[in-house]
């Protein structure tokens, strides 16, 4: 594709300016496309408080006598005796959630399948959903 000199000084043009306006569309769209999907892992994403009898069917995860973390179907379980600050990162070290979860059993669900990094005081294990 040739260029040539226009009328703007030292500024150069593409004699097939709908080509170029078609790229700027395609690249907008593409940026915009990947916000959104982004900004899906962060929809919902607080925990919330639930009974042990729903979790029966989750794989576990990580066991301790203190906590356990299970997975199942885009949801993270995780059952502790005491309090506990909870981070949760997406594979690309992304922070999806942080929180403190009261003892008991916790769940949060998760939009987007993926592997998550659960981080819970100095325990740390790979989550795939």
């Amino acid at each position: 594709m040739s260029k040539k000199n226009c009328n703007f000084g030292l500024r150069k043009c593409y004699p097939n300016r709908e080509m170029k306006n078609f790229w700027r569309k395609i690249v907008l769209i593409s940026g915009l496309a990947l916000a959104l999907s982004a900004s899906s892992l962060h929809a919902r994403t607080s925990w919330e408080s639930v009974r042990t009898e729903r979790v029966t069917e989750a794989k576990s995860v990580l066991r301790t006598t203190e906590l356990e973390v299970k997975a199942s179907r885009g949801q993270i379980f995780v059952t502790t005796t005491r309090p506990v600050q909870v981070k949760v990162f997406s594979i690309l070290g992304q922070l999806v959630s942080q929180e403190n979860i009261p003892a008991g059993t916790s769940r949060l669900a998760l939009g987007a399948h993926g592997i998550y990094i659960v981080k819970i005081g100095d325990l740390t294990c790979k989550v795939a959903l």
